[in-house]
């Protein structure tokens, strides 16, 4: 049989990713048992980027991968998430791991097992179908990446395509061991457990028939030490795996959508460090708008994010999830106190600054690493930290380092409630009201757990600061408007009724709820505020974490119908996969920013959950 013509990643250097050049590839006569493979000659086509929704997260707690429907592993770092890539196509850099079949006539489909990311790609090609089952191996090591890929076939043999190309051209080739191939590679060491293949350049690559009801196990290990002479236990690796990720994800059947809500679990699992910390999102410097600079390193744990994840988790059951944001935002106030960051690594270390990585950078965006928000006062994190601790004191009570963190940040909300800061969308410093509220909030839910001379203390203070904030946060329409200088509403403003600043009831409540619809709602999706100058949708996408809040922002308000509106059209807004980025592109359907977007899946667990009991709590 003739090969076809496959689709390829160029090996050992950077081109353009429409540049056409002669390399070889490899094709296959299918046998009628076993495996075989050999090498031919032929012209093939870069693979371009994909869309967003079609790309899907694998995650372990310490690093996430990145895979395209192409079967292209286009994102690894190692060994943790904030790592410089090993494996960079998402933003142009050459190099990475394909498996996918060697016939390119093929249409894929896919979805993640129940509770799980072990995500099952099919692809259908012109007379056969051919299956893949990928997954970060679980439970991590902290030094290493294990990709594990299982490649089966149906009632007909099938042949795959199996390419592992260098990030650059200076990289050695690999070497032959038994069982596999060894390199070392952007200061990692790499070993495929694959069948025998060929040299190409200084990549690998070949193409193996797979008689049909038969499978090729494949396993990628990326390490910062060199490997042990023992090739991995496939089986066991992924006997373990699936094993975790059941114990992990609770049953959801108590909520509205217990498919969605169970695999948000997993996301929100698979983005959660051993050292504590959750990752805001996986990856870097995804545009939220082409060519706009609006592309940020998301690999880090923002404490405002872990404490609305944790919160909406709470509003769910009593989930090892709460309980290590509670202890990793205790660690932070013990340590830093007033001067809490913003954000951090998920072990607690101080985010580097921004750089560059030499990088295309994915079409419309750039390749920085390195976040500036950690400079940034962001007087709402205080707040947030207090609704944590009370959201987990309702399934038991808080140990002793919570109770002296509670105080820190109380502390802080005292000494530093009237200076300007960054605001929940980490803007210019300005007196933002979502902040004050926040606080107002944390101060609440605090004392209402609190002993007595602490609880009338700390609700006095809660009094106060909204007393101030009324002086200067509310519009001469009646709702609460951005900031003391800034009379536009905003969405985020919808959590002082949510969070319990202010009373369901309150003419505040309902005219901020009624602002946000005339203002910042467009076919069933919610943007965080309206720009001065430009119309909506143009100067950026709906935020998805705003969808949300409407939708409980109306339940709240006894309006269930409407809720579950705004609910199920959030919700649809992610691809395939059904993962969420943190902005939704209303007129193209497409997704914008990092991916996945940690605090949108938490909303969504929150309401599914609470849309599930009696409306207007």
């Amino acid at each position: 049989m003739l090969a076809r013509e496959n689709s390829l990643r160029l090996v050992g250097h950077v081109r353009s990713r429409h540049t056409r050049a002669r390399e070889p590839t490899y094709g296959f006569a299918r046998p009628d048992r076993g495996y075989h493979d050999r090498v031919e000659h032929q012209q093939v086509e870069v693979q371009r980027p994909h869309v967003l929704r079609e790309y899907v997260l694998l995650a372990d707690g310490e690093r996430g991968a990145i895979i395209g429907p192409d079967g292209e592993l286009d994102w690894l770092c190692v060994p943790a998430w904030d790592s410089t890539p090993v494996f960079s196509g998402l933003l142009g850099g050459a190099g990475g791991f394909r498996v996918s079949p060697a016939d390119h006539w093929s249409v894929w489909s896919g979805d993640y097992e129940p509770g799980s990311l072990i995500w099952h790609t099919q692809w259908v090609t012109g007379d056969t179908i051919l299956r893949c089952r990928d997954a970060l191996a679980v439970p991590a090591d902290p030094h290493t990446a294990v990709l594990l890929r299982k490649v089966s076939t149906g009632d007909r043999p099938a042949e795959v395509m199996i390419t592992l190309t260098a990030p650059d051209s200076s990289a050695p080739a690999p070497s032959r061991v038994d069982g596999g191939w060894v390199a070392e590679w952007a200061g990692r060491h790499l070993r495929l457990t694959c069948p025998s293949g060929s040299i190409v350049g200084n990549g690998l690559r070949l193409v193996t028939a797979i008689p049909s009801n038969a499978t090729l196990d494949l396993v990628l290990e990326v390490s910062t030490r060199p490997f042990e002479t023992r090739l991995p236990d496939v089986e066991s690796l992924w006997r373990s795996t699936r094993r975790s990720w059941r114990d992990w994800t609770p049953d959801t059947d108590d909520t509205i959508a217990p498919r969605d809500v169970r695999q948000a679990y997993a996301v929100l699992r698979g983005l959660t460090s051993g050292a504590g910390g959750m990752v805001a999102a996986a990856t870097t410097a995804l545009p939220e708008r082409a060519r706009a600079g609006a592309n940020y390193d998301y690999r880090y744990a923002w404490i405002r994010d872990q404490c609305w994840v944790g919160q909406a988790v709470a509003a769910h059951r009593d989930d090892p999830l709460l309980h290590t944001a509670v202890g990793f935002v205790t660690e932070r106030l013990l340590a830093d106190g007033p001067k809490l960051a913003p954000v951090y690594t998920v072990t607690g270390a101080e985010v580097p600054e921004e750089r560059a990585l030499g990088l295309p950078g994915y079409p419309g965006g750039s390749d920085r690493i390195g976040n500036r928000a950690t400079d940034q006062f962001q007087l709402d994190a205080f707040g947030e930290t207090l609704l944590l601790f009370a959201s987990a004191a309702r399934y038991g009570p808080l140990e002793h380092d919570t109770w002296q963190a509670a105080t820190v940040a109380v502390d802080a909300i005292r000494q530093r409630f009237a200076e300007p800061d960054a605001g929940v969308w980490e803007l210019g410093r300005a007196r933002w009201t979502h902040s004050r509220l926040a606080c107002v909030a944390g101060l609440r839910g605090i004392a209402a757990i609190a002993p007595r001379p602490r609880a009338r203390e700390w609700t006095t203070l809660a009094e106060h600061v909204l007393r101030d904030t009324t002086r200067w946060g509310v519009h001469p329409r009646g709702h609460w408007q951005r900031a003391a200088d800034d009379e536009r509403v905003d969405a985020a403003l919808l959590q002082g009724a949510i969070r319990g600043a202010v009373a369901v009831d309150d003419a505040r409540t309902v005219a901020t709820l009624a602002e946000v619809h005339a203002r910042l709602t467009e076919d069933g999706y919610v943007y965080r505020f309206r720009p001065r100058d430009r119309p909506l949708g143009d100067a950026e996408g709906a935020f998805l974490v705003c969808g949300f809040l409407v939708a409980l922002a109306e339940d709240q308000q006894g309006h269930r119908a409407e809720a579950l509106r705004w609910f199920e059209r959030n919700r649809a807004a992610c691809g395939p996969p059904g993962l969420f980025t943190e902005e939704y592109d209303v007129a193209r359907r497409q997704l914008r920013g990092n991916l996945p977007q940690a605090f949108v899946h938490g909303l969504l667990i929150e309401a599914a959950a609470k849309f599930a009991g009696p409306t207007g709590v």
